[in-house]
């Protein structure tokens, strides 16, 4: 029952972004819509999913923490500015016919099916009885924290990088930049991992792993990191960073020849 209506509250939640996205003409919005609807997954199932554990309380803390800085991220960064380049290509594949139709399934219904699939470790925690505290939890708290500083430190550092006139054009390679090409992106799957090992409470949680993997495999070949570096690659100052830099997971940079 639980998880039924947490996938009935994420199909109204995206058709009303749906909705008011037609309005505006921007279905950008979407994109502002990804981290709350998170937050109501785990609002939903903590309060009604009948169990109310120290690690579905631990997990909807973070849950919330992670959803909002990333709502306030997105709208602070895209908010009065024209349609993303991605829906603008979309609408302009998909022609004139049915083409709000189109949108609505591929584009809100898929990310709603997409948010419920990754928030499985969290319907699972919150409807599964849980006694102590074991030590792969804890564990989880750090990988959590880790992934979100790695999350929020990359968007910080790239914002007051933009921000410099005298960087107009230029790419980010110091800081958290300089050890992975997409700090952000690695930090973001780290804290989901992260909340996975705090949901693990027994045998029958395991499966959450579905969850993770799903969006550490969404951010290295769909949405994320495949888009930048298109973006970039023809580009010279890229080519040589991207030589020295992991694309992903943080190394040492390599000392250029």
């Amino acid at each position: 029952m639980v998880y039924g209506i947490a996938g009935l509250l994420l199909w109204i939640y995206f058709t009303i972004i749906f909705i008011w996205a037609q309005k505006l003409k921007n279905n950008s919005i979407v994109d502002l819509a990804w981290g709350p609807g998170f937050v109501i997954v785990a609002i939903y199932t903590y309060f009604w999913g009948g169990q109310m554990t120290t690690q579905g309380l631990l997990v909807t803390i973070f849950v919330f923490l992670w959803g909002m800085r990333l709502f306030f991220h997105l709208a602070k960064r895209n908010i009065g500015k024209p349609e993303d380049y991605r829906y603008v290509n979309m609408r302009k594949r998909w022609g004139t016919k049915a083409v709000k139709l189109k949108t609505y399934l591929n584009v809100f219904v898929l990310q709603g099916v997409l948010l419920y699939i990754i928030s499985l470790p969290i319907l699972l925690v919150n409807t599964t009885a849980a006694t102590e505290f074991m030590w792969w939890n804890y564990v989880g708290i750090v990988v959590w924290l880790v992934g979100f500083i790695f999350e929020v430190g990359g968007d910080e550092q790239l914002r007051r990088f933009k921000k410099k006139p005298e960087n107009k054009g230029k790419l980010m390679t110091t800081g958290l930049w300089q050890y992975t090409r997409h700090p952000n992106y690695f930090g973001e799957a780290l804290s989901w991992w992260g909340i996975f090992l705090i949901t693990i409470t027994s045998a029958a949680t395991l499966w959450g792993f579905i969850g993770p993997l799903i969006i550490t495999l969404l951010l290295l070949f769909v949405s994320g990191v495949p888009l930048l570096e298109k973006k970039y690659k023809d580009r010279a100052d890229f080519q040589a960073y991207a030589k020295r830099t992991s694309k992903f997971i943080p190394t040492i940079p390599k000392r250029e020849n």
